[in-house]
């Protein structure tokens, strides 16, 4: 029996990084995977790899960014599973480096509408399917600029503390019903938003794994394994909790 044996979990930004790893991760684990992500074309493999690890991982193609393909994919969910036992909000976006006042009005609406926005209307839904069910247990991907400030990184950061925030605001509101709200704060990570980030930045990867006490960067799926945890009713007794996971870059 694994940690989220007969759990439904949602996961959103399905099709790369963090949230392509957690899909099989979580079917070994015993979940049933709803995968959601605005790539169809990655639907066959994310599928396959949920039958290689033993299990389902259903695709379906969402834009959280995007109003009526968001309430569209609540609206399958609600009808064709009746419940959600857990969610894990993994999309996100990155803009290039830049100094602050020399980041437009864009660059910032558009990172905003979807780390900031699209996670809230995601928790939105979430937490009125979990709250009604009197359970379930929501992760938030935020990120460790959503602990400390980054050089050039300034919007990203910014929206990343604002994850956090609605992390710890969630939890407070939904305790009481019985739904759990966490989050995960990766560091730097496989992947390939990490990859664009690091091609702009003085001395890429190799400066990066530089600065990180244990000398490399996570694979998707140790952060992923983090979020299982905090869905697991192993952590029956934490909310609104950032779980870090960073190999030692921000040790405070």
């Amino acid at each position: 029996m694994g940690m989220l044996a007969s759990k439904t979990i949602l996961v959103i930004g399905a099709t790369s990084g963090i949230g392509r790893a957690a899909v099989p991760l979580f079917v070994k684990e015993g979940a049933t995977v709803i995968a959601v992500g605005r790539r169809s074309d990655r639907a066959v493999d994310i599928e396959r790899e949920g039958r290689e690890a033993g299990g389902t991982a259903r695709f379906i193609q969402a834009d959280i960014a995007d109003d009526q393909s968001l309430d569209g994919l609540f609206e399958i969910i609600r009808a064709d599973y009746g419940r959600l036992d857990g969610a894990f909000n993994n999309a996100g976006i990155q803009p290039r480096p830049a100094l602050l006042h020399e980041q437009s009005d864009e660059t910032f609406d558009n990172i905003f509408r979807v780390n900031v926005r699209g996670t809230f209307r995601c928790l939105r839904h979430e937490l009125r399917i979990m709250c009604a069910q009197g359970a379930g247990s929501i992760v938030n991907t935020a990120s460790i600029a959503g602990l400390r400030a980054f050089y050039t990184n300034g919007i990203y950061t910014a929206s990343k503390h604002a994850i956090v925030g609605l992390t710890k605001a969630a939890a407070i509101d939904c305790a009481a019903f019985g739904v759990r709200v966490n989050c995960v704060c990766p560091g730097a990570t496989h992947s390939e938003m990490m990859q664009d980030l690091v091609a702009n930045r003085p001395g890429g990867i190799e400066a990066t794994v530089a600065s990180i006490p244990m000398k490399r960067v996570a694979r998707p799926d140790e952060p992923a394994k983090a979020a299982a945890w905090l869905l697991s009713d192993a952590a029956s007794f934490v909310t609104g909790d950032t779980l870090v996971v960073d190999g030692g870059s921000i040790i405070r």
